[in-house]
């Protein structure tokens, strides 16, 4: 079955001077590559992969181009154009992605960037974007398999404190950051554990640090616990070896210089420190911490 807004393998059937015909399925039939797709490289009874989209008259076409995001992904994508119908979304493919206004949470303006689900519409059977991405996100959880007893199910969550994701930062608010997890999940980055620059559309990696009742997801940009100390002592560690093996930091220093230097917490900084100190690799003084191997040879 040809998958419509996704990558399918598909059979080359014949070459024509539009292109090559690929082979579809009863719904679709054969399907045109363009001729400014084809290489060299590719013969009758070959399998290709493309991306499978509507042309601009709404024609089932193939393409070697990658979008920017294909059906049931999200993405911030630019606005291209607009019309009285709504706003045209530049996806990374020869036709823009169509958005109309009633899909629109606030009028597109053409050059903005807009964070989208892509999707199929269910009237028109066409490809579309929806700037309303709150219906189309789920919760980290499954219920078990009822118990023999017929007792309720109890939820299973699906993510673990510290697991590493794909974060899509989504909107703006007055903690910090709304961000989509793993193209699924709502998240939250709070400003007080922000040590760099965010802005909408921005794809990163942040860590699972608390999964709320109603299923949202606390983030942090760090990875928790022992990682976290672990790491960021060998970034100390790094530090001190390429300045003289001092560094005028400490535990009593002020948080908004660590964040300045390191752009870690003060806590993830001390507990740093507190590993290097317990590995003897360091020593602390008055005015910040030392190597302890340069500190003996100045002895």
């Amino acid at each position: 079955m040809i998958k419509l807004g996704d990558y399918n393998t598909l059979k080359i059937l014949r070459h024509t001077d539009p292109g090559i015909y690929l082979e579809g399925d009863e719904t679709t039939g054969d399907i045109l590559l363009p001729k400014r797709y084809v290489t060299p490289e590719m013969h009758d009874g070959d399998e290709v992969q493309v991306f499978v989209y509507l042309d601009q008259e709404e024609r089932i076409i193939a393409t070697t181009e990658t979008p920017f995001a294909k059906v049931n992904e999200f993405a911030c994508l630019e606005v291209a154009w607009t019309n009285q119908y709504g706003a045209f979304l530049n996806w990374g493919l020869m036709k823009d992605l169509f958005c109309p206004f009633r899909e629109q949470k606030q009028r597109m303006q053409r050059g903005k960037r807009y964070v989208v689900y892509v999707k199929i519409d269910e009237a028109s059977h066409r490809l579309m974007a929806t700037a309303k991405v709150e219906k189309y996100l789920t919760v980290p959880y499954t219920a078990m398999p009822s118990q023999p007893d017929d007792q309720p199910a109890e939820a299973q969550l699906l993510l673990k404190h510290g697991q590493p994701c794909d974060c899509l930062v989504w909107q703006k608010t007055d903690l910090g950051f709304k961000t989509i997890v793993d193209n699924k999940y709502q998240g939250q980055l709070y400003d007080n554990q922000l040590f760099q620059p965010l802005h909408s559309g921005d794809r990163l990696t942040a860590y699972i640090d608390h999964v709320r009742q109603d299923g949202k997801i606390d983030l942090t940009l760090q990875p928790t616990g022992r990682r976290q100390t672990l790491d960021f002592a060998e970034v100390l560690l790094r530090y001190l070896y390429e300045n003289d093996g001092r560094c005028n930091l400490g535990d009593n220093s002020p948080a908004e210089l660590i964040s300045d230097r390191f752009q870690v917490s003060k806590k993830t900084f001390k507990r740093a420190i507190g590993d290097l100190y317990r590995r003897r690799l360091i020593t602390i003084t008055d005015d910040g911490i030392q190597l302890v191997s340069i500190q003996e040879e100045d002895c």
